[in-house]
């Protein structure tokens, strides 16, 4: 039985559809919902609308552009799993390895499934140390599922 949901939100598609999957899922098994999301420097600049060439390429984005940008990203994580008839039953917002931080919360709430999109936004990061979901299937102790 499913209990505890926890979804790794990064703010890309892959993430997002994780997030429905999650709904979905929460929904057959009423099970509650919960959020992390963990700041990188391409996520913020991703978040704050950025393009090539934003400034967050060559300086760290400040504590308030972080905070704006993970304030973003949860905002829209919220409105989705409402629209798909799910309210988030907690947020956890925590600067480190997504990797890290997302199964050290996972266990802190005995979540019973982690959900993480398969790309996220630190695609470069992946190539030299393998991606987000990958590490969080290796550290688990509970049922992962990635989404494309």
């Amino acid at each position: 039985m499913i209990k505890t949901i926890v979804v790794g939100l990064d703010g890309s598609e892959s993430s997002e559809n994780a997030l429905v999957m999650a709904c979905d899922l929460a929904g057959k098994y009423g099970a509650s919902l919960h959020l992390v999301h963990v700041p990188q420097p391409d996520t913020v600049a991703f978040a704050l609308g950025g393009i090539a060439g934003y400034h967050a390429v060559t300086t760290m984005p400040s504590e308030d552009e972080v905070k704006e940008a993970a304030d973003k990203i949860v905002a829209a994580g919220k409105r989705l799993a409402s629209d798909h008839g799910q309210l988030i039953a907690q947020v956890h917002i925590e600067r480190g390895t997504p990797a890290d931080e997302i199964v050290a919360y996972a266990k802190s709430c005995n979540a019973d499934l982690i959900v993480t999109g398969r790309r996220g936004l630190g695609s470069l990061g992946s190539l030299i140390q393998g991606s987000t979901s990958q590490q969080i299937n290796h550290l688990a102790k509970c049922a992962c599922l990635s989404v494309e």
